[in-house]
């Protein structure tokens, strides 16, 4: 039987888990981390995608790719957050890339009668 080895650790050189990011950023952004750590959940980061999705939307409609990446990503923050099934998770998303094709049309008439 092999014998088990057990990796050494050496005390006082490894950073502790709070600091192990916060080493390698600005004063403004350890800050930033530090209230962070304050937060429950998933609820700001949703916020954030939403308000972003929003941003890119409006900046630049015509950019399909970033704009379903985004949906893409707020789908599985939003499936994280509530344990949404698969299936669920595909209605939501082809829920919100319908939203997007509504706004998008409403945005641009003469484009939004090609999508199909």
């Amino acid at each position: 039987m092999a014998e088990r080895v057990t990796p050494r650790r050496s005390a006082g050189r490894r950073p502790s888990g709070k600091q192990f990011y916060a080493s390698v950023l600005e004063a403004a952004e350890r800050t930033a981390l530090e209230a962070a750590r304050e937060l429950d959940g998933l609820d700001e980061e949703i916020a954030l995608l939403r308000v972003k999705l929003q941003t890119a939307l409006a900046e630049r409609p015509e950019d399909h790719e970033l704009l379903m990446k985004g949906v893409n990503l707020l789908v599985r923050a939003v499936a994280t957050r509530y344990r949404i099934s698969g299936p669920a998770q595909e209605d939501l998303y082809q829920s919100i890339v319908g939203v997007l094709k509504g706004v998008g049309a409403a945005l641009l008439p003469e484009e939004g009668s090609d999508a199909g």
